[in-house]
């Protein structure tokens, strides 16, 4: 009988000795028009099966993805006196947003291999195949779209911006741009060791729209005949406002 309890045992999945247990300050963000940028807090705990730490520096890494959309990019090149554009390619799937924060050095946190599998680097989250045989060096679309983006702001990679107090509880403050991209914002938090993967943890911060930005935005999108007979109206009604005060001040 203690055979058969022993060999059940074996046979059950192994839990993790570590799991990282976060939550955000706030899941939703509304855009109006006085948006200026939000500011989120993650926070959380690492929770152990164990007393006793594994060995291995413990290790934080957050990354924050927009939605992400197919981005045609171009090079130009000075042909006759001008700029024009010579060779095109479109990136399959690029997040409008991109910020990675970590505890401490990103590469010495998460080992390639862990990259690869996690897709946890900022040339990781671009995914970019099929690029026409005329363009001899696809990779350059890629690399330019990640420095346009990173002057930008829209990608940044904030080394040390995740606080460890006791090896068990962490914080880190992320600013979000004024320029958000209405979607789902993937959040994941990863917990590693020794450049390892142990445990990660995901979660969507919602954004979109509110008030009257919310109803011009889903009025222009559903219904772009009465959207426009409304542009045309207040044009006009401004035009002749416009006219009326101009009389009246020169009258």
């Amino acid at each position: 009988m203690r055979w058969l309890i022993a060999l059940c045992l074996l046979a059950l999945p192994a839990q993790a000795a570590e799991e990282v247990v976060a939550d955000l300050s706030q899941s939703r963000v509304g855009i109006n028009a006085t948006f200026d940028g939000s500011e989120i807090l993650i926070f959380g705990a690492v929770r152990r099966n164990y007393p006793v730490s594994p060995a291995g520096d413990l290790g934080v890494v957050i990354t924050i993805a927009g939605p992400s959309t197919p981005v045609l990019v171009r090079k130009k090149a000075w042909r006759a006196g001008i700029w024009v554009n010579t060779e095109a390619v479109e990136v399959d799937r690029a997040p409008s947003f991109y910020q990675i924060v970590t505890t401490g050095p990103l590469r010495e946190l998460v080992s390639a291999t862990e990259d690869l599998r996690h897709g946890i680097t900022i040339d990781r989250a671009i995914r970019s195949v099929g690029a026409p045989a005329t363009v001899g060096n696809a990779a350059d679309f890629s690399e330019a779209l990640i420095r346009i983006r990173t002057d930008e702001g829209a990608y940044a990679v904030q080394e040390g911006g995740v606080t460890i107090q006791k090896d068990t509880l962490f914080r880190a403050n992320v600013a979000l741009p004024a320029n958000l991209t209405e979607g789902n914002y993937t959040t994941r938090i990863f917990l590693t060791r020794a450049g390892e993967v142990v445990s990660s943890h995901a979660t969507t911060i919602h954004v979109s729209k509110v008030g009257l930005e919310r109803f011009l935005y889903v009025l222009a999108h559903e219904q772009p005949l009465l959207y426009g007979l409304l542009s045309l109206a207040i044009a006009i009604a401004a035009g002749w406002g416009a006219s009326a005060i101009f009389r009246y001040i020169r009258g």
